[in-house]
């Protein structure tokens, strides 16, 4: 993974993505195989390889008697921050993280956002080069979930960040790439446009036309290469219309021209961007069916 990278780990629950974090973060030792952390063995040294990681766990342990402050300023000590270098990292993390109105408040009375946005000050704080964000906006409402996305785009353009979800959303919304593991192993790795072109639904069409579906429908249906064509009448004289391209191709420009030339009004069109959570669906549907096949 390349410095500036925000890579999405998506799969369905029991997937392997906190364990993955897990085994990076050294909490866990994996059976096989290596973890190499910007070329530190994270096995045969994970103390080396922890200081170049700056780890936000699911339901992140957080010590709710302590202040905001009083818990960043235990985070720098145990970091090696001293005197007023810590406080001045403290002082930079609050601001970073929007903790400023909380800041002489005790954890156990934040709200779960703020406990979010705390943990996540605890992760950036010795400016760690990697981040392991494990499902880092779970529970949150939306305005909480668009303050910690907008942190993670800023962080991730100078940082390598890797974020467990299984929220869709999340991985269009902040990451550059993503992987889908089923079952312990990597089933797609691509970018989230990329992998939304896998969709069936990739570039479908739905238009509106003022002619009657009589006339339409051929005239769409004679149009290469489609998966499916279907015409409604609306009235006696306009009608809707919906096509599939088999391969994927653009359509919009084609059938404007088309409608063009048999001076038909188009009234509406919209392009379908394609759907990610059918193509993540079939990904790991067929990789389970081929798990059960081979154990049988």
């Amino acid at each position: 993974v390349q410095r500036g990278t925000v890579l999405g780990v998506l799969g369905p629950n029991g997937a392997g993505k906190t364990t993955t974090m897990r085994m990076i973060a050294g909490f866990l030792s994996p059976d096989a195989g290596s973890v190499s952390v910007l070329g530190t063995d994270a096995v045969a040294d994970p103390v080396a390889a922890q200081e170049k990681i700056g780890y936000m766990p699911e339901n992140a342990p957080l010590y709710g008697e302590m202040t905001v402050w009083e818990f960043l300023d235990f985070i720098g000590a145990v970091r090696g921050y001293r005197g007023r270098e810590r406080r001045r990292r403290i002082d930079e993390i609050v601001e970073m993280c929007f903790l400023e109105p909380v800041r002489h408040q005790t954890i156990d009375t934040l709200s779960k956002g703020y406990r979010q946005r705390t943990c996540f000050a605890q992760a950036i704080f010795h400016n760690p080069p990697v981040l392991l964000l494990d499902e880092p906006t779970e529970g949150l409402d939306p305005n909480q979930k668009q303050v910690v996305r907008e942190m993670i785009r800023s962080m991730g353009r100078e940082k390598i960040i890797l974020l467990s979800t299984h929220i869709l959303e999340e991985v269009e919304a902040v990451c550059d790439r993503s992987i889908i593991i089923s079952r312990g192993r990597i089933v797609a790795d691509s970018t989230p446009a990329a992998l939304r072109r896998r969709s069936r639904r990739y570039n479908a069409v739905r238009l509106k036309v003022g002619a009657p579906a009589d006339r339409v429908g051929p005239v769409l249906r004679s149009l290469p290469g489609m998966e499916e064509v279907k015409v409604e009448a609306e009235d006696s004289e306009t009608c809707s219309a919906e096509l599939r391209p088999r391969d994927g191709r653009p359509l919009a420009g084609e059938i404007h021209s088309l409608l063009c030339e048999k001076k038909w009004p188009l009234i509406e069109i919209e392009v379908d961007p394609g759907d990610l959570s059918e193509v993540f669906r079939t990904i790991t549907v067929t990789e389970d069916t081929r798990s059960e096949a081979a154990v049988r």
